[in-house]
This record gives structure tokens, sequence and C-alpha cells, in this order.
């Protein structure tokens, strides 16, 4: 935040009286939400059609469907919980749906900064008897906010606009790599796992349409040639490892990824699990969560517990598990009756025909495919930390210019 320290700021300030607000320039007024714009409870009127060409609003984004009261002019949209602290700024004919609150300036009031003002509440000081982020229409009647001349609105939205913009792009193209270096991840591990490391060597058709040609050298097996199905409870009153396993990351300790799950009350009669063994989420198996465990511990029995019977590189079946083109060919096997009720149960994923290497030349593909995967992993770290730090200097821009820490006139805007 050095670029921020370095801005110019207002000759004087005074003490707003306000915790989240701090000192605020001298000539500035503290100013109730209610004195500057009308807020106004979105409605929805069921005889409405909404295919009239005119967008449904409602805060965070914009929706194609629902009905809703209809509105032409400036307004900026809150959502009544969840999305309270996701405004969108809107200027046009537009649907409102019941979900939300818009906020109408009055004539003294340039939008764009009641709009970057209204990232900046702080929710945190409003109590609330939900789990989501919420705030009622007296709350925000009554939220103070530190409030310029006219002329300074104008100046600190467009220069907000402009620098927004930028980040934002600046963002955007960070978000860009991010993709193509999970692309690169992907086509490494299907040429790895379904072609080997010797681009020279001689090659046949594997007979499997999702495997395309292997070495010739290769075979290939069913999933339950390799694997066996094991189903062993644990004792009463046990103190073993929880273990789950996640879309994103494989197999780990519950205890390390605790808020984002429940902790189970007790493992009684969960399946156990060895290091080597492959934890499968039948839900989930065909989006990834599926890997091999580093652990031993305990899982719950909603998943499936395959060990190994043949000589094998658990690594070699987790990457290959785990990738999008091995996925497409899960999900054709699982079985419900919607995306999110599929599941993939062992008499199907048994079935699976999958590239079975030599375990030597399995050993020989992880180690060097590991070193690519972590090369890849430091490069999508540094780009997420870049990507945060962006998006934090961001709010801290908005937030310093809204309050008046920092002064912007029109002449910073190119």
């Amino acid at each position: 935040m050095d670029a921020i320290a370095k801005m110019p700021t207002y000759e004087a300030y005074k003490d707003s009286g306000v915790e989240w607000l701090g000192e605020v320039p001298d000539d500035w007024e503290l100013k109730p939400m209610k004195y500057l714009v009308d807020i106004r409870n979105g409605l929805d009127h069921k005889h409405v059609l909404s295919d009239n060409g005119y967008p449904v609003y409602g805060s965070g984004g914009q929706f194609a469907f629902s009905t809703g009261y209809l509105f032409d002019g400036e307004a900026i949209l809150l959502g009544r919980k969840g999305t309270i602290d996701r405004p969108l700024h809107v200027n046009e004919k537009f649907w409102t749906v019941d979900t939300m609150f818009y906020a109408v300036p009055k004539p003294f009031v340039n939008g764009r900064f009641f709009y970057y003002c209204c990232t900046s509440i702080p929710f945190t000081y409003y109590s609330t008897s939900t789990a989501l982020p919420s705030m009622t229409q007296a709350d925000l009647n009554g939220h103070l906010v530190a409030w310029p001349s006219y002329e300074v609105q104008c100046a600190v939205a467009n220069f907000l606009d402009q620098k927004t913009a930028q980040i934002d792009e600046a963002i955007a193209i960070k978000e860009q790599q991010i993709a193509l270096l999970k692309e690169r991840k992907q086509i490494i591990i299907q040429k790895a796992v379904t072609q080997g490391l010797d681009p020279d060597v001689p090659m046949k058709d594997s007979g499997v349409e999702w495997i395309g040609e292997i070495p010739a050298h290769w075979e290939t097996t069913r999933v339950k040639n390799l694997f066996r199905l094991v189903m062993e409870p644990s004792e009463k009153n046990n103190n073993h490892e929880l273990l789950s396993v996640y879309t994103d990351i494989g197999v780990k300790p519950r205890r390390e990824l605790e808020e984002r799950g429940n902790k189970a009350s007790t493992t009684d009669g969960y399946w156990f699990v060895k290091k080597g063994d492959i934890v499968v989420n039948k839900l989930l198996a065909w989006m990834g969560a599926i890997g091999f465990s580093e652990y031993d511990g305990v899982t719950s029995p909603a998943y499936d517990i395959l060990r190994p019977q043949l000589p094998v590189n658990g690594y070699f079946y987790h990457h290959l598990f785990r990738s999008e083109f091995c996925s497409a060919e899960l999900k054709r096997h699982s079985r419900g009756i919607m995306d999110m009720r599929l599941r993939l149960y062992f008499d199907r994923f048994g079935d699976v025909v999958v590239p079975y290497p030599p375990k030597e030349e399995q050993d020989r593909i992880i180690e060097q495919m590991e070193f690519k995967m972590t090369e890849i992993a430091s490069g999508l770290e540094h780009l997420k930390l870049q990507i945060a730090s962006l998006k934090e200097y961001k709010t801290a821009l908005i937030n310093s210019a809204v309050t008046g820490k920092i002064r912007i006139t029109p002449e910073m805007v190119a």
C-alpha cells in the first residue's frame, strides 16, 4: 500500500467520531444515507413479464429470470443479505426483485461516488440474526457517510472509475495466466499418464477411445484388476485421524481444514484408510473428488476405499483419476438423474479401462511429473498472491478516496 501512502492528502482533518471513518477532511460533512439517497425495497409483481428486453437485476449481478418492479433511472443495488457487500451501479430501465434494496441518488449526489461508498460499508458493525451478512433498511438509512462537495464527488468517482478499471484489467490478465497454467498442467498430466516420457517410443492403439494411443509395451486393464474395494469399519470410541477428499487438494486430514466442513461427532464405524489407498467420494468423483492417501486414518462410509492388488505407484493413478479427460469418463459411468446427484459406484468404476505401464516406469513418470507440478503450483501460488494484493489495493484505494484519506483532484484523471 506504499503507493496510497505517497498520494496527496488534505491540509486539515477532524475526528469524525465514527470508529470506521476515523479522521475526515475538515470541510467534509457526515451525513446519514437517508439524506443522500432514497432507499427503496425491490418489489416482485408476478403479473409483470420480464421478456420485454429490460434487464432484471439483483445485487452483485444480472439475472435472466424472475419478474419485478420496473424502475427507470440511476440506482445503486444492495442485496438484502448475502450479497449486501457487493453493490451494483445501474443507470438504465430495469426490473427490480424483492431480494434487494435499491438506492436512488438525490440531485446533489454523484451516483458513482455513492456506489463506491457502499463498497466500503463496514458490515461487521451491524449485528444481524442470520449467518449471512445483511442490513436492514433502517441500518442503511442511518449509516453515516463522509460527504464532500459535488465537485469532489465527481473527481473521486472519475478517478476510481479509471483506477479500478486498470486494476480489474490487471486481475483479469493474471486470471487468464492462471487458466493457461492449469491448462498446461492438464496437458502434462494427460501426456504423461497415456504416452509416458519417451516421445520416440513405438505407439499402439489402446482400443479405448478416451485414452487413445499408448506406448506399445504398455498394457491396459480394468480398475477392478488394479484395486479392490475394502470396507473395514473402525472400532467404537476411536481417535483415528479423520480424512476427507476434496476436489481441489485431494485427501487431507479434516483437522487441517475444519473451517471447510463440519467436524464429525463420532467416527465409530468409519472406513479404515491405509497410506497408499485411493479414496473416492462417490458423489463428486467425476468432479475430481478422488485421490491418493498419504495418511493412515478413517473416513466417511459415504466414500469408497480402493486398495492396490497389483504393483502400482498410487500417485500415477491419483493424477490419472483426477485429470479432466478421465473425469469425463468417470462421469459417463456415474449414475443419477442430474449432474449434482451423480454417483460413481465401484461396480461401474471397476469396469473403467485404464493404462497400466510397468511399475518402474510409473515411478519415473511420477518423479519427473511431480517436478513439473511443483513448478506449476509455485507459479499458480505466485499469481494468486498477486491477485490478492491487487484486490487488497483496490479495496484500500476506494476506502481511502471515499473517506478523504487521500486527496483526489480532477487533474489526477488522465
